[in-house]
């Protein structure tokens, strides 16, 4: 592409052509003649240089995969609707694998780029078992190729499940946000991953970290505001920051950080921060952060991971303890009422539930998937623990595929489930081996399902139908 150092070079070239001509020529045709196709020139290369630009191929943003459960945050993957997801006769491709390092950060995709974290442990000695580094990652979305990473020192004394970061990368507007296990709250340029701005939350802001680490993902708003869970001192469980300058723009709350990330809702033209805390579930003005309403919720080991669902005017939170609780909503979102809870059948830790058609579809504790009717709580069915083993920390990251009631599901033990989900039962049609134990949230985008776990993060393609069209 031509620069604009190079374009008034030329200009210039054409607009001196006039002294390089003989006198007698000057206020001729002659010199019209070649100056003006001097500057056709020009203007011709600039444009073939600027068309060139513009063609060259992109991935589809449809396809993008930027933040924590995808487009929205909605957990759908807007899958080709030529899948083949009976892998009887033809199982998932893998195209590449690239060696990582541990980590429970979940996974990424724009572009041809792909995203994630983890940690280095080069620096430990058996006085200081617990040096290392975290690292963000870019790996090339077609070969898995190494494009950039981005390293700093992150000290993990006095936190547990200590083997590595556990948040998404955000990736928006060209630039990529994370927040560490230890708090450092970080921006990169997605290109080049050179370091645009990071605070560290933890010395600078005071802020307390939770027994397990930071582990909700930043959130973007409004294309400039970055709101982030983290407990800041005083005064600041939410905080928001200017995306481009990391400064502080407000802070919320008092309730120590839990792990779960907040949510954007609307309704009825009206727009309210969803937050769920160890203490509270809370609504906050995306403006400010001013409170305006709050549930108690007291949550043992302050373990509120699962992210809020909004549905229907009803904020739903699963708790592995306490249960399950609905929350009703005004119609301008300033009051709340408490509509039910329930902690025998529905009790999420890690596992984010899905909503369709009335129906909330949940990972328990030890039934294991549960259908249950969204605004009275009553169970449809339980899966008896058919898509994941029954254990102490059940984990299984749930994705609608497309429009369907068809789900994709990657277990603890690594392995990808395509199933139905329906009020009449669940039905299992697929399930393949991806990778070892983990639990990192994969990534989706067009055939291809990106996932990791402590050693490697791999890429497969899920085969498509063949057209027999004449």
């Amino acid at each position: 592409m031509i620069t604009i150092g190079q374009f008034f070079l030329l200009l210039t070239l054409c607009l001196s052509f006039q002294t390089l001509m003989p006198p007698q020529l000057r206020s001729t045709s002659v010199h019209a003649f070649f100056f003006n196709a001097c500057l056709l020139a020009v203007v011709a290369f600039s444009s073939q240089q600027v068309t060139a630009q513009q063609e060259k191929p992109q991935i589809d943003s449809q396809l993008d995969w930027a933040r924590w459960r995808g487009q929205n945050g909605a957990g759908r993957w807007q899958a080709p609707t030529n899948l083949q997801l009976d892998w009887s006769t033809q199982k998932p491709e893998l195209l590449w694998s690239q060696p990582v390092g541990a980590s429970y950060s979940g996974i990424t995709v724009v572009g041809n780029q792909v995203f994630t974290m983890d940690r280095q442990v080069n620096g430990q000695t058996p006085e200081d078992a617990l040096a290392g580094n975290e690292r963000v990652i870019c790996l090339d979305r077609n070969t898995g190729k190494q494009l950039w990473q981005y390293s700093y020192a992150a000290h993990y004394k006095g936190l547990d499940y200590n083997k590595g970061p556990r948040v998404t990368p955000t990736v928006h507007q060209g630039r990529v946000y994370t927040l560490g296990a230890v708090g450092h709250l970080t921006c990169l340029d997605a290109l080049t991953g050179q370091k645009i701005w990071q605070r560290d939350l933890v010395s600078e802001e005071k802020a307390k970290l939770p027994t397990w680490g930071y582990s909700a993902s930043p959130l973007v708003i409004n294309d400039s505001e970055l709101i982030i869970h983290a407990a800041l001192q005083p005064n600041g469980c939410f905080a928001a920051f200017d995306c481009q300058s990391g400064k502080e723009l407000w802070r919320s709350g008092d309730d120590p950080a839990g792990y779960t990330a907040p949510i954007l809702i609307r309704q009825n033209g009206h727009k309210q921060l969803i937050g769920w805390t160890p203490k509270h579930v809370l609504g906050m003005s995306p403006v400010n952060g001013e409170i305006q309403w709050k549930i108690p919720y007291d949550v043992t080991y302050g373990v509120a991971i699962a992210t809020p669902i909004f549905e229907q005017g009803h904020v739903l939170v699963c708790g592995y303890w306490e249960g399950s609780k609905l929350i009703k909503l005004s119609d301008n979102l300033k009051q709340a009422t408490l509509v039910w809870e329930e902690n025998e059948f529905l009790r999420g830790l890690m596992s984010q539930p899905l909503f369709r058609d009335g129906f909330v579809y949940l990972l328990d504790k030890q039934y294991g998937i549960v259908c249950f009717n969204l605004i009275t709580g009553k169970v449809a069915w339980t899966d008896k623990n058919q898509l994941t083993p029954r254990g102490r920390n059940p984990q299984a990251t749930l994705v609608w595929i497309g429009d369907t009631d068809r789900a994709i599901c990657l277990n603890a033990d690594g392995e990808l489930v395509v199933t139905s989900l329906t009020p009449m039962g669940y039905k299992e049609i697929s399930r393949h081996a991806v990778v070892d134990f983990t639990w990192a949230h994969p990534a989706y985008s067009g055939d291809l399902i990106f996932a990791r776990d402590d050693e490697k993060l791999v890429c497969f393609r899920i085969p498509t139908e063949v057209s027999h069209s004449k």
